[in-house]
């Protein structure tokens, strides 16, 4: 079990598990999350947050398969199991004390970006009208740029990519794994949502141009 933490909401807990679990539902049956795979989180508070149970199937998702952690990713009043990836959520919430909520998928789209722009070590996402969809971005006049980590089953490898990311001091909104999928958060979870989605159809027009392209 982990340290002593500030007590858990009760109140607060359930309404965010429900948030947790409608928001999977619905990007379940967008196809976004195959095979049991994806996880979905939101902060408690500075101490704790609410994430969901390792291996549950997201299109299913109801209170019961929400769980609380604290921020180093160890279990608090329970015996489940978190995500595999758990420390990734933590790390965001402990980088960006504004960040309240963490969607990761595994979309078709997703995955295939991954892949496609894994040696540039990039996405960038330039001149699209939807990347003022992103939270501080106002106009199609600017960059914004997805970063792509090499895979590791090795936890503490990708939070120090990301790590490293982050001190370098350029921004960061998103990223994606090689092969796997796509990391992306905000301050709440309809601004976090909306983010997963502007980001899932912006990948899609790159592969689009990709494909297109003599």
């Amino acid at each position: 079990m982990s340290k002593d933490h500030n007590p858990i909401d009760p109140i607060l807990f359930a309404e965010r598990a429900d948030a947790i679990a409608d928001a999977a539902r619905d990007l379940a049956a967008f196809g976004w999350t195959p095979a049991t795979s994806s996880n979905f989180s939101m902060r408690l508070n500075d101490d704790l947050a609410a994430i969901t149970i390792s291996g549950r199937d997201k299109g299913r998702l109801g209170r019961d398969d929400i769980m609380t952690v604290d921020m180093e990713g160890l279990p608090v009043g329970t015996e489940a199991r978190p995500s595999a990836e758990t420390a990734l959520h933590t790390q965001i919430y402990r980088r960006y004390p504004n960040a309240n909520a963490v969607l990761h998928t595994h979309s078709r789209t997703q995955s295939v970006a991954s892949r496609l722009f894994a040696e540039n070590g990039v996405v960038r996402l330039e001149g699209w009208e939807l990347q003022k969809a992103i939270a501080g971005y106002t106009t199609h006049e600017s960059v914004l740029d997805i970063p792509v980590f090499p895979n590791t089953q090795h936890m503490p490898e990708l939070v120090a990519q990301v790590d490293a990311w982050i001190d370098s001091g350029k921004p960061l909104y998103a990223y994606l794994i090689n092969g796997h999928g796509i990391y992306t958060w905000g301050r709440d979870m309809p601004e976090t949502r909306r983010h997963l989605e502007a980001l899932e159809f912006l990948l899609g027009c790159e592969l689009d141009l990709r494909r297109l392209s003599p």
